[in-house]
């Protein structure tokens, strides 16, 4: 058989069409983005992380503002739950046993309401609608309706010096002073939850960390602070305050959440600290009898009451230091109390004169000087501004 050479051109050319139909198998097998050489489909940019905030309190409304735990409580910013409510100033009468009820539009007395023995506090409820006054000696909350001015039946709660609600609404809480007892309770029956004991003397006051984990108070009695742990209901700290003698009283928190105000009536000024760190505090004097803290609708200043020589300090929170200091004319002895609605009044019960002052929040001069009943002691001014309430005598988020 004869055999035909192919010109040398033409097996170069066939065997690139061999080469070419072998590769296009394998990339019909492979795909195109191997067949073309590559390592395959371009894979999307990684997503960098962004750090979680950490959680809050479970069930606790978020924060308007992260960086201002008052951002609720702008002037008139009044919830919808409270709106309709007439502006009245409660006062409860320790030694009269009874509540003064205040129209500050005319400074006048309108109402004088009988309650239990020895009323120390009127505190407003976490959903608002209800006040309720301490009864100190008398073991019971008698609550009042904001809406009519009328009181309602009495509830059984020993020894309530004051109350506070945690920032879910979940529980109230007793402070049950004489008792040495936090007692958590349900925030609408008051049925006791779990009792708490403690080792310090005088539990009072106090106020909540910004994501509501934990809050400090103060023991008025043996000086000292406690730390407690809001959904586990224990105490996970307790300090003793470096000074002889202390009486810690009012407990608040700084607009940004990173720092506690302490008010000590014998140590004549505020202890601050990190609530977090939950170190030793530093003393900042503001005057003799240091009581009452209140913060300004803005959220830039706080208003301390100096019962022992009748002042009011202003503290500067951009600042970091006191700017002022108010003189109640003929004397007085300013105590607890709070902040009108639209931020223009403080509002402050005289404790051992048996009076209320009114004073204007950017003179600091006395508008009014009220007489109320024996003992006049945590005033509540309201309707407030905000979302709901921690207790006391209004704080509000």
């Amino acid at each position: 058989m004869t055999t035909t050479r192919l010109p040398r051109k033409v097996t170069v050319l066939l065997a690139g069409l061999v080469l070419a139909a072998l590769a296009g198998c394998g990339a019909a097998e492979k795909g195109p983005a191997e067949a073309l050489g590559t390592k395959g489909p371009a894979k999307p940019a990684p997503v960098k992380a962004v750090p979680a905030l950490p959680p809050g309190l479970p069930g606790m409304p978020p924060l308007l503002d992260p960086n201002d735990v008052y951002a609720a409580d702008r002037p008139n910013m009044l919830s919808p739950v409270v709106k309709d409510f007439p502006s009245r100033v409660y006062v409860p009468n320790t030694n009269s046993n009874t509540v003064s009820v205040i129209d500050p539009v005319t400074y006048q007395v309108i109402d004088t309401i009988p309650v239990g023995v020895q009323p120390q506090h009127v505190v407003p409820s976490w959903d608002m609608k209800t006040l309720w006054v301490n009864n100190n000696r008398g073991h019971t909350l008698t609550p009042i309706n904001p809406a009519t001015g009328e009181a309602g039946k009495p509830v059984e709660v020993h020894d309530p010096y004051n109350l506070y609600f945690t920032p879910n609404g979940k529980y109230a809480i007793v402070m049950a002073s004489m008792d040495k007892e936090l007692v958590f309770r349900d925030p609408h029956t008051m049925d006791r939850v779990k009792t708490v004991p403690v080792t310090c003397y005088g539990v009072n006051h106090a106020d909540f960390s910004a994501d509501g984990r934990y809050f400090i108070v103060s023991c008025e009695f043996s000086g000292e602070l406690l730390k407690v742990d809001t959904e586990r209901m224990e105490v996970i700290g307790q300090q003793k305050l470096p000074f002889e003698g202390a009486m810690p009283q009012d407990v608040k928190v700084s607009p940004d959440g990173k720092t506690f105000y302490v008010a000590d009536m014998m140590a004549h000024g505020m202890w601050v600290l990190s609530g977090d760190k939950f170190e030793t505090p530093k003393l900042l004097p503001t005057g003799k009898g240091c009581h009452g803290l209140y913060v300004s609708r803005d959220s830039k200043e706080m208003y301390v009451s100096n019962r022992g020589e009748g002042t009011i300090s202003v503290y500067n929170f951009p600042e970091n230091k006191l700017t002022k200091k108010w003189t109640l004319p003929d004397g007085g002895s300013p105590d607890m109390g709070g902040v009108s609605a639209d931020g223009k009044v403080l509002w402050l019960s005289g404790r051992y004169n048996s009076e209320v002052y009114a004073i204007d929040t950017v003179t600091g001069k006395q508008l009014a000087r009220i007489p109320v009943g024996g003992g006049p002691h945590g005033l509540a001014v309201y309707p407030q501004p905000g979302r709901y309430s921690l207790g006391h005598t209004g704080i509000f988020r």
